[in-house]
């Protein structure tokens, strides 16, 4: 029997239950990497990623529904030192629009937080006004531009940064805009 996980027009979701990615669960992040990105990572990338950088923190993010829920988000930073960079982030597509790339934003920024980083980079398409919308909504701000970075077709990246995370100002931002999701 074939389930539709698309979520009704006026359902909203279930919390998104965030927890660590396991070898186990890189066969579905590949699904949705796949149709979330014209050029995706090899299944080799994740698997070194999670098991073998001491400086990367991988996360997967089910709907809360009582069982075993599929993967519908996942994310991941680097945290060297004070410094922290988002290295990916996606959404099933069916799923978008619902805040739950917001909310696993909320838990790679915590996270970023809890290992000492000071501030925290990314880089975004050009034409992904959705997701710099977002960003900005947490304090980053367009600090570069790189030229032909997505090889896909060649699109600029914008280089966006947010500092001074562990100063007061910043953890209350993050924490006003996180109580939506508590």
């Amino acid at each position: 029997m074939k389930t539709d996980v698309r979520p009704q027009a006026t359902e909203r979701p279930r919390r998104l239950v965030i927890s660590r990615m396991t070898n186990a669960d890189v066969r579905e992040v590949l699904r949705i990497e796949a149709l979330s990105f014209a050029t995706t990572w090899p299944q080799n990338a994740f698997a070194s990623e999670i098991n073998d950088n001491k400086l990367a923190h991988y996360f997967v993010g089910r709907l809360e529904d009582g069982h075993e829920a599929s993967i519908v988000a996942y994310g991941g930073i680097w945290v060297i030192l004070e410094d922290s960079h988002i290295t990916t982030i996606a959404v099933h597509p069916t799923w978008r629009g619902h805040k739950l790339g917001e909310q696993l934003l909320v838990h790679l920024l915590r996270e970023a937080i809890t290992r000492g980083a000071s501030w925290i980079t990314l880089e975004v398409r050009e034409s992904n006004e959705v997701a710099q919308r977002l960003y900005r909504k947490y304090g980053f701000t367009v600090v570069s531009t790189r030229r032909n970075y997505y090889s896909d077709n060649n699109e600029n990246a914008l280089v966006m940064w947010a500092g001074n995370l562990r100063g007061d100002l910043y953890r209350n931002r993050l924490s006003a805009l996180a109580r939506e999701f508590e």
